[in-house]
C-alpha cells in the first residue's frame, strides 16, 4: 500500500484538497475496499455508516495506525435512524452503497429486496438534494434487463446482429420479466431509485454519479454457503463455483453453461471508483 503522504494531484499539478466523505454501506465488499484505498492513498476523511463493521474492523484498530482520525465509523441502519442526515450534512461527497444484492434474496426475500434498495435509499437522496451533497449512488448492471434478442427463437438470423443484443447505456430498453418472476424485484427496485436521482437532479439540481457495477469479484465478496454465510441459498456465480470445488462437487452452470458474465476485480473497479472523486475535487476546485 501506498502512504498516505503520497498526496494525488490534478491535472494542474496542484494537491488535491481532502473531502469528508460520507459511506453508506461502507463495511460491506466494496466498501471495505474503498476504504481501505481512501486511507492507504488520499488524505480524504471517511464516516463509516454501517450495521456490521468486521470487514474494515483492520482499518479502526489500534490508533497507531497513520490514517488514526481519518475514519469514523457510526454504527446504524439507515431506515430507521435520525442521525443520517446529520451525517449527511457533516460530508462533502455521500457515497451510497448500501443495498440487498444477493440473487438467493430476489425470490425469497422481494420486500426486503425493494425495501433495501428502493425505499430506505429515498432519504439518502432527499438529503443529498436538500443540502446540496454530491452523491455516488450504486446501481446495479441488473437494470439494463435481458436483450431484445435472449426473446428471439434460438434460429432467429437477428440473434447475431448487433442491434438485437448489444446494450446501449442511453437508448437500450430496459427489459425484465412479468411481475410472478421476483427475481426481478432487486433489477426494478435499483431502476426507479435511478429515476428518482435522475429527477432530483433535473428539477432540483442534484449532482451525482451513478455505477452500475458487473460482477466485482475479489476478497471479501458475498458468502459461501455454509462456510461465511447461511447453509441455504445460493449465491453469486463466482461464490457459487468456490462452493462447488470446496465439496467436491460438479459445477453448476446457469443455462448449461451459455449464459455470460463479465467480472471485474475489486482492486481495479475501486481505482475506477476513486477517479470519480478525484474528478469530483477537481470539478469543485475549476
Amino acid at each position: 500500500m501506498a502512504s498516505p503522504s503520497s498526496t494525488r494531484i490534478d491535472l494542474d499539478g496542484n494537491p488535491i484538497k481532502p473531502l469528508t466523505i460520507c459511506m453508506i454501506g461502507a463495511g460491506g465488499f466494496i466498501g471495505s475496499h474503498l476504504c481501505e484505498k481512501l486511507m492507504s492513498e488520499t488524505s480524504h476523511k471517511v464516516l463509516a455508516l454501517d450495521v456490521y463493521n468486521d470487514k474494515i474492523k483492520h482499518l479502526l484498530e489500534p490508533e497507531s495506525l497513520p490514517w488514526n482520525g481519518r475514519i469514523h465509523f457510526h454504527r446504524l441502519n439507515i431506515k430507521n435512524d435520525s442521525r443520517l442526515e446529520g451525517l449527511i450534512k457533516m460530508a462533502d461527497l455521500v457515497i451510497n452503497l448500501a443495498a440487498i444484492c444477493t440473487p438467493a434474496d430476489y425470490n425469497t426475500r422481494p420486500l426486503d429486496t425493494i425495501y433495501s434498495n428502493f425505499i430506505d435509499a429515498l432519504p439518502v437522496v432527499k438529503y443529498c438534494s436538500e443540502t446540496n451533497k454530491r452523491l455516488i449512488h450504486f446501481s446495479t448492471c441488473e437494470v439494463y434487463g435481458k436483450t431484445i434478442g435472449s426473446y428471439l427463437p434460438k434460429d432467429s438470423p437477428l440473434r447475431q446482429d448487433p442491434a438485437y443484443y448489444m446494450l446501449k447505456e442511453d437508448v437500450s430498453p430496459c427489459i425484465f420479466g412479468s411481475i410472478e418472476k421476483q427475481r426481478w424485484s432487486y433489477a426494478c427496485a435499483k431502476q426507479l431509485i435511478e429515476r428518482l436521482v435522475y429527477a432530483e437532479g433535473a428539477e432540483n439540481g442534484l449532482e451525482f454519479t451513478i455505477v452500475r457495477p458487473f460482477n466485482w469479484i475479489g476478497p471479501r465478496m458475498d458468502f459461501i454457503p455454509g462456510i461465511d454465510g447461511p447453509s441455504e441459498g445460493v449465491p453469486r456465480v463466482l461464490a457459487c463455483f468456490s462452493n462447488n470445488l470446496l465439496r467436491g462437487e460438479p459445477l453448476k452452470l446457469v443455462d448449461g453453461g451459455e449464459s455470460q458474465r463479465t467480472f471485474v476485480y475489486i482492486k481495479d473497479a475501486i481505482e475506477a471508483v476513486l477517479l470519480m472523486i478525484v474528478g469530483y475535487v477537481i470539478l469543485c476546485s475549476s
